[in-house]
């Protein structure tokens, strides 16, 4: 796992709780990413100067290089969001992991597609880097964007966001819907709940947009995921079209079994019933070995924070796949699979922030 020190090159103030920091190697040297991946701050806000680590989708996008952005937007009690937009500074140096997430779009300049983004909030951040990507990358594709607010001040990225509308020459489409609206009415703007009949309101409304193809990519609380979902089962979309990333609490008050193949270990996301007191894991991580003994209740990463472990981790939500690793013997208990996919979990993949050891011959390699 790469970590980098990022200087703040800039600051964009969003709204009137949000902002855009941008950041820059010292050497100006580009960091790989994808379109939709996240980075992960590590920021000494917690009792006594703790290191805290939050993860931030990217806003920006690999044709912005050398330049990464990620915005943040402040939560009520939110120990990182509030020490971010209170602190921070042009010049002021932060650690980070590398850009990491499987939300991604690969843009290709021969590509011709049609895309729906949906997203509430600052579940917009990953769909803004990806519709930048398309509009710049990919001059036959099609972008429709569905963006619920409370009203039109908390509307990230307005201002950019109506801008690359008007550049675009009907590339991009953009819906605002508002719960609270300010000014009700206007081409575009809807009044109400972002809900599966609103939705489907403006999706019929659409007519020959999106194509019948279409990709979706949905960003937000998991209360827009389940919407989202009726409204593309009603119409018939399969959920090979259809990706998702959930803004799930993790530590800042509200910030988102079958055998296994010969060679890998076991995992398991049926719930897990052991009643031995600790079970016994081995962890293998550059180049060294630790074995940890894993209470009943705790999950393998806590476990080995405690015992000043450092190993990668981000969300604790087990939805980011900073902290993965590959089951190789054992069997371990998943809380929660959103961040893997069937073929990683076939491969006996896990991720130790929601992994319980359940046998005492776990061996876990990570990177």
């Amino acid at each position: 796992m790469s970590y980098q020190t990022l200087t703040v090159v800039e600051l964009t103030q969003e709204t009137a709780d949000s902002v855009t920091i941008h950041l820059e190697r010292p050497d100006r040297a580009a960091i790989s990413c994808r379109p939709g991946q996240f980075l992960t701050l590590i920021l000494p806000c917690g009792p006594g100067g703790k290191k805290e680590r939050r993860a931030y989708s990217l806003s920006s996008t690999p044709h912005e290089a050398p330049r990464l952005s990620v915005t943040v937007k402040r939560v009520t009690g939110g120990l990182v969001s509030n020490y971010l937009l209170d602190t921070v500074k042009v010049g002021q140096q932060l650690e980070v992991m590398e850009p990491l997430g499987n939300f991604t779009l690969s843009p290709s300049p021969k590509a011709a597609r049609s895309l729906v983004l949906i997203g509430a909030g600052s579940g917009i951040t990953p769909l803004m880097s990806m519709l930048k990507a398309v509009l710049k990358t990919e001059p036959n594709s099609h972008v429709l964007l569905i963006y619920g607010n409370r009203n039109e001040e908390s509307v990230i990225f307005q201002k950019q966001l109506a801008e690359l509308e008007a550049s675009s020459g009907g590339h991009l489409q953009v819906e605002h819907v508002f719960s609270q609206p300010l000014n009700p009415g206007g081409a575009h703007r809807h009044s109400g709940r972002l809900n599966r009949t609103m939705m489907l309101r403006i999706l019929e409304q659409r007519h020959q947009f999106p194509a019948e193809q279409a990709e979706y990519f949905m960003c937000g609380p998991e209360g827009l995921m389940v919407e989202a979902r009726a409204a593309l089962d009603l119409l018939n979309v399969p959920e090979s079209r259809i990706r998702r990333e959930s803004f799930v609490a993790s530590g800042d008050t509200a910030e988102a079994i079958a055998g296994p193949p010969s060679g890998h270990g076991d995992v398991s996301t049926s719930p897990a019933d052991d009643t031995k007191a600790t079970r016994s894991v081995t962890l293998q991580y550059e180049g060294s070995e630790y074995i940890i003994e894993v209470p009943t209740g705790k999950t393998i990463l806590e476990t080995a924070l405690d015992q000043d472990i450092d190993l990668p981790y981000s969300c604790q939500a087990g939805l980011c796949t900073a902290c993965r690793g590959k089951c190789l013997s054992g069997k371990v208990h998943l809380d929660e699979r959103e961040g893997l996919s069937d073929s990683e979990m076939k491969q006996g993949y896990i991720l130790t922030c929601v992994g319980h050891p359940m046998t005492d011959d776990v061996v876990i390699e990570i990177g």
